[in-house]
């Protein structure tokens, strides 16, 4: 398989086509980002630790029984992925309180919430990832009722089977998003990436931040706290 021309280049992640149709490169870089791109630096080694970080989640999740986009790693900083038609839609999954839920509905940060809340934002920067509900989705085409019930469904089930081993690894899986999209069957799969870039990680006992939250709030050792989390659930980097 050849790598070919750059298709898309976002914040963090260039994906690029190959010669096999089916099938593109996902380029993790070291550039990191905030508040939609208002806050932007170089981290050493940070794209190397998520490419490895999301090949390990990920088949973690295909042994689960939840199909995925990701197929091999390609290099330290790239992976193979499948060409995924991707709905415009982020899924949000929220074990405790904290970020926008905390701003918008005025709650203390920690709070658990059981059940696990789950919520619909709009991908586009430009509007900052506006919330939106199902009535919007279908209203907009953006995916049919059947799809929705799929992501539902699937990010639950995501949920249950990392939550238990960030817990082994004495963490909280605080919040996480996911994206979807449908491959050449028709099919809905698991794509983009799970990372502590996407995710919030808290230490059980002292409720330290282990994710890209030390990046928004400066607190520093952003890529040393991506490390410690994979070192905790079993990944050598």
């Amino acid at each position: 398989m050849q790598k070919g021309k750059e298709l898309y280049r976002g914040k963090a992640k260039t994906v690029f086509l190959t010669d096999n149709p089916s099938l593109l490169v996902l380029e993790f870089r070291n550039d990191t980002s905030a508040f939609d791109g208002e806050k932007i630096e170089q981290l050493d080694r940070k794209g190397e630790v998520n490419n490895k970080f999301n090949h390990f989640i990920m088949q973690q999740l295909e042994a689960a029984g939840v199909k995925t986009q990701v197929q091999s790693l390609m290099s330290d900083t790239e992976s193979v992925v499948k060409k995924l038609d991707m709905i415009p839609v982020e899924c949000v999954i929220r074990n405790f309180a904290a970020g926008s839920l905390c701003r918008r509905l005025g709650v203390e940060e920690g709070i658990a919430l059981s059940p696990p809340t789950f919520e619909f934002f709009l991908k586009n920067d430009a509007l900052h990832d506006p919330m939106v509900n199902e009535s919007h989705i279908t209203g907009f085409n953006w995916a049919t009722e059947a799809q929705i019930a799929q992501m539902k469904a699937i990010s639950f089930e995501v949920n249950n089977v990392l939550s238990p081993l960030f817990a082994k690894g004495g963490m909280l899986l605080v919040d996480f998003k996911l994206e979807f999209g449908i491959d050449a069957n028709n099919d809905l799969i698991l794509g983009d990436e799970f990372t502590p870039d996407g995710c919030r990680l808290w230490d059980s006992e002292t409720r330290k931040k282990l994710d890209k939250d030390r990046f928004r709030q400066g607190l520093g050792s952003v890529v040393e706290s991506y490390i410690e989390v994979a070192q905790r659930i079993g990944l050598s980097l």
